[in-house]
Parts: structure tokens; sequence; C-alpha cells
């Protein structure tokens, strides 16, 4: 739209149904440039990308015109049929539904990049419901523990 002018930045967190570590080391770097290919073709922009075996970080310059749970669904279908019709993991995968979403400055990009970047870093201290739940804090956003994320130790 003429004379729409604007600056968003959305930091995104998905999982892997069931929490399994399902994306292995040897497919991730072309499923990530898969998503990015999704993400940039619908106007957006991808500042960093990364995530580790179960779950996956995105950092969004968000087009305005595009509705942010649309853009999520999209990267998840779209990255879901990939895997599967290239056979990367056996069975069937799927992302868990929902997913966590956190906004921020032009000035914080530089280190929230960072920290996706440096995802197997952080894991190596903390793990992905520690983190998730800390973003969730952080923030201020109720969250009723029954619909987190699914973790496969919940069983």
């Amino acid at each position: 739209m003429a004379n729409t002018y604007t600056q968003i930045y959305i930091h995104t967190v998905f999982a892997v149904e069931g929490r399994q570590s399902l994306i292995s080391k040897a497919h991730k770097v072309e499923i990530y440039k898969y998503m990015t290919t999704l993400i940039q073709n619908q106007k957006n922009k991808v500042m960093a990308i990364n995530g580790m075996a179960d779950h996956v970080h995105i950092l969004i310059g968000l087009n305005p015109n595009l509705a942010l749970s649309d853009l999520v669904k999209d990267v998840k279908v779209a990255s879901s049929n990939l895997i599967n019709d290239k056979r990367w993991v056996r069975g069937h995968f799927n992302w868990q539904r929902g997913f966590g979403a956190f906004s921020y400055s032009r000035s914080q990009v530089p280190t929230v990049a960072r920290y996706i970047e440096n995802q197997e870093q952080h894991h190596a201290k903390r793990s992905f419901r520690d983190e998730y739940t800390a973003l969730l804090k952080k923030f201020d956003v109720e969250y009723d523990p029954r619909y987190l994320f699914a973790f496969t130790d919940d069983a």
C-alpha cells in the first residue's frame, strides 16, 4: 500500500510435534534455506534463522500486509511437505500446533539475531522448555501450561 512505512521485527519459535528431535544436522541448512525463501517470497525479511533438532527460531522483518499466523502456517505446512517429500524422517513429520511470537525494536535486532545464531551454545546450558517459558515470562505473556508445547517428557 502506498505511503505505508513500517518496521516490525518478530521473533517466532515453533517446535516439532511431540518435541521429537527430527531435524537432522544434515538437512537443517536446506530446511532453513527453504523457509527463508518462503518468507522472502511473501515480501518479508529473514534477519536470522536457526534452531535445534526439535525446534526453530526465526527473526522476521514482517510485511504489514500479512497476518503473522498465516505466514507461520504457510512456513510450517510447506516445510513439513518438503521434509516428508524428501523422506528425511521415518514416518510422518509435522510441526506442533501453535507458535510463540515476540516483538523487538530495531536496536534489539543484532542481539536477538546473535541469540538465534547461537542456539547450540544456549541449549548446552538450558532446555527448550526453560528457554520458551523464560521468553513468555520476559514478555509477560499469560499462558495456560496445559496448552504449551507438548513436551515428550509430559506423558
